[in-house]
């Protein structure tokens, strides 16, 4: 057996194990934490610019 079969077969071991932990419900939490993410930072940074913009 060969090395990078060894490497294989444990980096498929790896996500096969990690792929049966996550759920659907955990999916979705981390896309619905995501795009709130992308909201506050977008609304933070045009209210930023308003702000530095008015100051002028």
């Amino acid at each position: 057996m060969k090395v990078n079969d060894i490497r294989i077969g444990a980096i498929g071991g790896t996500l096969c194990s990690i792929w049966a932990s996550i759920s659907f419900g955990d999916i979705l939490q981390t896309l619905l934490t995501a795009a709130l993410g992308t909201l506050v930072s977008y609304a933070t940074s045009q209210l930023l610019g308003k702000w530095s913009k008015r100051k002028k």
